[in-house]
């Protein structure tokens, strides 16, 4: 379990790929590879991924095909930067939401509005995942947990403070590029759930 409080970012050392797998290193912030061993999780841009080998703070990992296939974490290339967050322990404050890691899909940046104090992004999901979208929802993009501000069909935005700019990759997207995204469990629940219900109703 994830909390979607981005602890760093982590710079791409290495990337070796093979017939539809993946295996790339990353070098982690001081501090976040202390006590890490091969099989513990760590959340790339929201996906959680396991550790499978450490060599000082050069964490290795595996990408399997579906990984490949569903976030954007194929596109990195050697230089490139992720959001990391190791998994959650018994007794962490979670100061976002609960997380699992399991990316749903990418979404499209449509849209960066910059101002002084703080910048606003609008992204687009495939249309059949709009119904899972609310105004003050919680969203994973790139594995930060955010609130939702408006929605217009499959569109939404999010505010985002200094703090969140500097601690990630977000302030980097610009319109055109691919974020992960991980809708809210309970809210997906939820939402499956009633429809599920109202469906048998109708039948």
């Amino acid at each position: 379990m994830f909390t979607g409080i981005v602890q760093g970012t982590a710079e791409v050392v290495e990337i070796i790929d093979k017939e539809a797998f993946r295996t790339h290193s990353v070098r982690l912030p001081d501090g976040l590879a202390e006590g890490l061993k091969p099989g513990a999780s760590v959340a790339h841009n929201g996906c959680c991924l396991t550790v499978t080998a450490v060599d000082g703070d050069r964490v290795g990992f595996d990408l399997m095909r579906e990984t490949l296939r569903v976030t954007n974490l194929g596109a990195l290339r050697t230089g490139d930067r992720v959001n990391v967050e190791r998994a959650a322990r018994f007794g962490d404050e979670i100061g976002g939401h609960s997380m699992s890691g399991h990316i749903l899909c990418t979404a499209e940046v449509i849209e960066v509005i910059a101002s002084p104090n703080n910048r606003r992004l609008a992204f687009e999901l495939p249309p059949h995942l709009a119904r899972y979208l609310f105004p003050k929802g919680y969203i994973g993009v790139d594995g930060i947990s955010l609130t939702i501000g408006e929605t217009h069909g499959p569109r939404f935005d999010v505010n985002l403070i200094p703090e969140t700019l500097a601690r990630t990759t977000i302030g980097e997207r610009q319109p055109g590029d691919r974020v992960n995204i991980e809708i809210d469990p309970q809210t997906q629940a939820i939402v499956d759930t009633v429809e599920r219900v109202l469906a048998e109703r109708v039948k």
